[in-house]
């Protein structure tokens, strides 16, 4: 029988990986209630509606990218690919109108079929935040600059670029969508197949292209900043002022795009140069006309999220695991006392590993393993004087201590 194996573009997350997962989604739940966001979960699979209607049918995400099945009662179900569809859904379906402004954290597994790559699995982690019910600039600010103090709770300050852009208002998209459509045409020949399909709907797409021939005839295009209106470039203008008013370093990246409908003014993105063609670790936008095309009262949004598999990659500071206590038992009686002396440390809030068989060399020996700090020898000698020896494992030095005592005792070891 051939050994088991997990399914390729997926992982398993042994202890040392968990640790470094946790550090960082644990530091953006701090940074983002900091900032009063609070936690939410949506389930791990929606309506595929969910997602086609908000990723649009055009988008490598629906067409090759989303696990989409029939469930026993014949629905269209989607493992999530991406966060922020479930949130909005979960906004209209829960009737949080009420609640605006909602400020939400979530994260969690997503699930996109693409090739496995260092960073890049097909199920992969995310964390991320929106904003909902807020027109103003000053919320594109406070979203970015939640993004920018997690990156630097991180340790990743200066090893990150704010890449920034604006996608305008309706009315600024319609007249760059316009000229993009005008210059795409004249270039047909050498459009490839999947940027030729999304011409006609949604043309933005083709700024995103990975075809290298795509990516010379865009070189040429016109620049969205030149289409503006001045409503459009007021709203820009102010978004940058407040980065500069928080010293929020950025670069403007004309060439920034999202290429769906519901997307309006800001996009961005933090890159990183360490991780090669997977650059990005954090990507965000406004998205004022997404929940009306979910079927929702107009409400504006913003938000972001993260790759935690990418991030973690990054992380240098890491907490280390705690140092356990050891327990070591000689002799029925002493495993018997150890058994409730471990339950009373526990309780204490100590970290106790305990050694359950072998002899004393054996059971040490799977102390130095855990990496313990001390260990409490508990023989039937020192039983009978109600005593335990404590051993410090990093100097050697043993000492003698009355059972009653051995809370105070240990304390020098947490």
């Amino acid at each position: 029988m051939a050994t088991l194996q997990p399914v390729r573009g997926t992982h398993d997350l042994l202890p040392e990986q968990c640790r470094r997962h946790r550090a960082v989604e644990e530091r953006c739940r701090l940074v983002a209630e900091r900032f009063g966001y609070a936690e939410v979960a949506t389930p791990i699979f929606e309506f595929t509606e969910v997602f086609a209607r908000t990723l649009g049918d055009t988008s490598d995400v629906v067409t090759k990218e989303m696990y989409t099945f029939e469930d026993r009662g014949g629905e269209g179900i989607t493992l999530r690919p991406e966060g922020t569809a479930g949130v909005a859904r979960a906004f209209i379906s829960n009737g949080l109108q009420q609640s605006l402004p909602l400020k939400v954290f979530y994260r969690g597994p997503m699930f996109r079929y693409e090739r496995p790559q260092k960073g890049r699995q097909r199920q992969f982690h995310q964390v991320g935040v929106e904003l909902l019910g807020v027109e103003a600039p000053l919320a594109d600010v406070e979203v970015i600059a939640l993004g920018a103090r997690f990156l630097d709770a991180l340790g990743l300050k200066g090893r990150v670029t704010l890449e920034i852009n604006t996608l305008g208002d309706q009315e600024s998209r319609e007249a760059y969508r316009t000229a993009l459509v005008d210059y795409l045409r004249g270039h047909m020949d050498r459009l490839s197949e999947d940027s030729k399909a999304r011409l006609e709907r949604n043309p933005l797409r083709v700024l995103d292209s990975k075809d290298e021939a795509d990516r010379e005839i865009v070189r040429d295009a016109p620049v969205f900043t030149d289409y503006l209106n001045e409503h459009s470039r007021t709203f820009f203008d102010t978004v940058l002022k407040g980065l500069d008013q928080l010293g929020i370093d950025y670069v403007h990246n004309t060439r920034l795009v999202r290429g769906l409908d519901y997307y309006s003014h800001t996009a961005f993105e933090f890159t990183t140069t360490e991780l090669g063609a997977q650059g990005t670790v954090l990507a965000g936008g406004r998205y004022d006309g997404l929940i009306k095309t979910m079927g929702g009262p107009p409400t504006p949004g913003i938000g972001w999220a993260a790759g935690v598999e990418r991030l973690a990659l990054l992380v240098e500071d890491v907490e280390p695991f705690a140092r356990p206590i050891a327990i070591v038992p000689l002799g029925e009686q002493a495993e018997a006392r150890a058994l409730t002396l471990a339950d009373d440390l526990r309780r204490a809030e100590f970290t106790v590993d305990m050694g359950y068989t072998g002899n004393m060399k054996k059971r040490m020996q799977r102390a130095n393993k855990v990496g313990a700090r001390a260990a409490v020898i508990l023989g039937e000698d020192e039983l009978a004087k109600g005593e335990a020896l404590v051993r410090d494992l990093d100097s050697g030095e043993q000492t003698p201590v009355p059972l009653g005592d051995l809370e105070a005792a240990l304390g020098r070891f947490r």
